[in-house]
């Protein structure tokens, strides 16, 4: 008899499509994952978050922050959402990772003025420096996303997974 390799990751269904999407809606802030241009070094760093309409995840940065760019030299990036409660094991509560690229929205451009209505319901307090001239928004297109949903609860999804 021979060993066969087995894998944590369980066929994707509606239980772990539900759950993804309701971390990701849930999140007000995320840790982006980007790679420093200069020497190609990973950097995280917590952004706010909120979502689009569609479920895309969404953020408003600076252009004088350092994940700002790293996402403009290379706009592949990684999200991770998802917090422990207080109470348990970190490590049993469900996260999300997200695969992505990233998509600058300056202001002027199409869709801009209906992000910055739409982020302001979500994030009212960025109403204090959501007019700043150096602010933009970041629209991360996900390409795949992996869920931890506790231990043996593990799942591949696609962006498909994720659309609301």
């Amino acid at each position: 008899m021979t060993n066969q390799p087995t894998t944590p990751i369980r066929a994707t269904d509606d239980e772990a499509r539900s759950l993804s999407r309701s971390l990701l809606a849930k999140a007000r802030y995320a840790a982006l994952a980007v790679l420093k241009p200069d020497d190609q070094t990973p950097m995280v760093s917590r952004i706010a978050l909120t979502t689009t309409s569609d479920g895309a995840p969404l953020t408003l940065i600076s252009h004088l922050s350092g994940h700002t760019a790293a996402l403009r030299a290379d706009p592949s990036c990684s999200l991770l959402v998802g917090e422990p409660e207080d109470r348990g094991d970190p490590l049993t509560h469900p996260r999300l990772t997200i695969q992505a690229t990233a998509l600058f929205i300056q202001k002027g451009e199409p869709g801009h003025d209906a992000l910055r209505s739409h982020y302001l319901e979500r994030q009212p307090k960025a109403k204090l420096y959501i007019d700043f001239a150096d602010f933009c928004f970041v629209r991360f297109d996900i390409r795949e996303a992996f869920l931890n949903g506790g231990f043996g609860r593990a799942y591949n999804l696609n962006a498909d997974d994720l659309a609301m």
